[in-house]
């Protein structure tokens, strides 16, 4: 689907308007979106526009990078939409000219959604061209990033000091989504520090304010990923510190009890041995005996590693 909108030379807005008619001399500027294009709408892009050959690959085949391509004319900006329940990137395709904008996107994407309300209550923003659309649909996509990455930092609060195998599972998950989110948001990051250091882009100069502050909410995004990263890393180490220092007291214990046992079974091997001449084989009370000596040695083994603070597990 094609949607069109327009800006006259009198400030008035017009919607759907053909293609053939945003042309007419009384027109301001306009955008264009390709909202989900069949392929016949797609081959507008060089039927009517006669963009770059390149420039619709770019949009039509595979996803691209985050990136700002200069043409004749034009400028070629690559975005990454974010798909908040795969956390996968989404591409948005701007072609931004003098007094023109047309987007791409194979997907419905709700941010174009509150960009179109945002200029159908903005009258005052109308004056301002093409560059207050490439604003917005830049503010709408970035915005579209806190709820995912302020949930995934609710996740981190939530697993709290219960370190399990399930938690640590989760922990996992959560760094992985992490990652998924820092590569589109580092990748947008750069993008838009190319457009504020830009010489070729006057519009954007002239109103370098409004890209500072997407620029900002970037920086802001990337922080608290960086953040969320280094907290999951402490959760990690603190899982593999508290899983050794389990190893560590279970090893203690058995080491413990081997060497109360090593004495006991030194004698029990001594009188398993089937000599018949041996001292108190046969004698009346020598079972006893050697019962008693044995309790006594594990007793006091104990008592002494007990002193020796070997057997305090906390």
């Amino acid at each position: 689907m094609i949607h069109t909108l327009a800006i006259t030379k009198d400030l008035i807005l017009k919607k759907d308007l053909p293609l053939e008619k945003l042309n007419d001399t009384n027109i301001e500027w306009f955008w264009v979106d390709f909202d989900c294009p069949t392929p016949k709408e797609a081959e507008l892009l060089d039927t009517y526009f006669h963009f770059h050959k390149l420039a619709i690959e770019d949009c039509l085949y595979d996803l691209q990078r985050a990136k700002l391509d200069y043409y004749e004319g034009y400028s070629f900006f690559v975005l990454h939409s974010l798909n908040e329940k795969t956390l996968s990137p989404e591409e948005v395709d701007i072609f931004m000219g003098e007094k023109s904008i047309v987007s791409f996107h194979s997907t419905h994407l709700d941010e174009f959604d509150e960009v179109w309300q945002k200029i159908n209550t903005t009258e005052s923003a109308w004056s301002q061209g093409n560059i207050y659309i490439c604003y917005h649909i830049l503010d709408e996509i970035v915005d579209h990033y806190f709820p995912a990455v302020y949930n995934l930092e609710n996740l981190i609060d939530g697993i709290g000091d219960s370190l399990t195998r399930n938690s640590m599972d989760k922990v996992f998950e959560i760094r992985s989504n992490l990652l998924k989110l820092r590569r589109i948001i580092n990748q947008m990051k750069d993008l838009i520090y190319r457009v504020l250091n830009s010489t070729h882009l006057e519009e954007i100069k002239n109103n370098r304010v409004y890209f500072v502050d997407v620029y900002d909410h970037l920086l802001r995004l990337s922080e608290i990923l960086e953040s969320s990263q280094g907290i999951t890393s402490e959760i990690r180490d603190s899982f593999v510190s508290l899983n050794s220092h389990k190893m560590n007291t279970i090893m203690m214990i058995l080491t413990v009890i081997s060497s109360i046992f090593i004495p006991l079974t030194f004698i029990v091997g001594i009188y398993g041995m089937n000599f018949d001449y041996m001292p108190e084989l046969h004698w009346r009370y020598g079972y006893f005996f050697i019962i008693i000596i044995m309790f006594l040695i594990g007793i006091s083994m104990s008592w002494w590693f007990k002193r020796k603070g070997w057997l305090n597990l906390k």
